[in-house]
């Protein structure tokens, strides 16, 4: 799973990370500007409170108390209907707590472990549980990159922000869940559920549980930096195999997309392109969910939150844009790189653009 991890993240990040790097020239080239300006281009705070949740989210997940609570509940199923609906919650709840990919990283080894014991569909239960997680880390300021920015730049509270998005993240979720009783049958099932690995750590599952809390309430008062040094100081003592576990380089990405689109967001044209995509039909939430289809609802957010303070239209939107074409969202093309089921990119879109169409159209209803 390690290994899956790291080179699924080396194949996306590394020819963004290249393509970020590219650009930085050409932008400074039409708006010369200091280092220090660059520098405080960057949401400093958002960038510390990511790399805080990734390491409590990758003890959580090397803890092994994840996986060992999946194949408690999988282990209950009795038809494949019941399995893709208990399977689908859990991915939708880990997503809002631990973050989507995370989420998906836990759960997609054991689907497949799954698919090769029973037979089930696994290539479509994949499918769903990218659908699943993206409407799930919709409901929390820490369930996604974009949730976290959004959160952080608007200055709601933790729980202003949930209960903003809860109208839209539940919904969301109903709707897959609906999709799913027709898209598994009720086809009785026998699952053999492995028996998880001795490795399992009851301490670091405890402690980190318990950081949860208390790196969103540093998040709440703007302590993220402080409280970050103080879960990688702690890491580095005591558990340092998590720290070495981290994507670092994904907050490089992150910190350069900041510069990118910020500078992006300084030129007369893209300010105008802007402008267009909010004036569009339900402006903001509207503009943000077609952006999303074209470089990623992150992107989008960081892009979008230069020409808008409409945070609710402009989370709904990139929320909702994580749906549709699998560029969307990271997590849809960490799904379909980790599922290695051939043809599951077309069956992917099959799924996707109707849910997309139909969520865009249920988010605009309830704005």
């Amino acid at each position: 799973m390690l290994q899956l991890r790291r080179v699924l993240s080396r194949l996306s990040e590394d020819y963004l990370l290249l393509a970020l790097l590219l650009l930085l020239p050409l932008l400074l080239w039409f708006s010369p500007t200091t280092p220090a300006s660059l520098l405080a281009l960057v949401d400093w705070q958002t960038v510390c409170a990511l790399a805080g949740l990734m390491l409590l989210s990758r003890a959580l997940e090397d803890s092994g108390y994840l996986a060992r609570f999946a194949a408690w509940l999988l282990a209950r199923c009795h038809a494949e209907r019941d399995l893709a609906a208990l399977l689908l919650l859990f991915a939708a709840l880990l997503a809002a707590i631990v973050t989507n990919d995370v989420a998906l990283f836990s759960l997609i080894p054991i689907t497949l472990s799954i698919g090769r014991l029973t037979g089930v569909a696994v290539g479509r239960l994949i499918i769903f549980l990218a659908l699943a997680v993206n409407a799930g880390s919709a409901l929390t300021p820490i369930g996604n990159p974009q949730n976290l920015l959004l959160w952080q730049a608007s200055g709601y509270s933790f729980w202003q922000f949930t209960l903003m998005m809860a109208p839209l993240a539940l919904s969301l979720l109903l709707l897959i869940l609906l999709l799913s009783y027709w898209a598994f049958a009720k086809t009785k099932l026998t699952l053999a559920v492995p028996h998880q690995n001795s490795a399992d750590s009851r301490q670091l599952f405890g402690w980190s549980l318990a950081g949860y809390p208390l790196f969103i309430l540093a998040m709440e008062y703007q302590l993220a930096p402080y409280a970050a040094a103080v879960v990688l100081a702690a890491y580095l003592v005591f558990k340092r195999s998590v720290v070495s576990g981290i994507d670092w380089l994904l907050l490089l990405v992150f910190s350069l997309m900041f510069i990118d689109l910020g500078l992006l967001a300084q030129l007369p044209l893209m300010q105008q392109f802007a402008i267009t995509l909010i004036e569009l039909p339900a402006g903001s939430y509207t503009g943000a969910a077609l952006l999303s289809q074209l470089i990623s609802n992150v992107p989008a957010a960081i892009f979008l939150q230069h020409f808008t303070d409409d945070w609710r239209a402009l989370s709904w939107g990139v929320s909702v844009g994580g749906f549709g074409l699998a560029i969307g969202s990271l997590a849809n093309l960490i799904a379909l790189r980790l599922s290695k089921q051939p043809g599951l990119w077309r069956e992917f879109h099959y799924w996707s653009l109707p849910v997309f169409v139909v969520s865009f159209g249920a988010g605009l209803l309830i704005l």
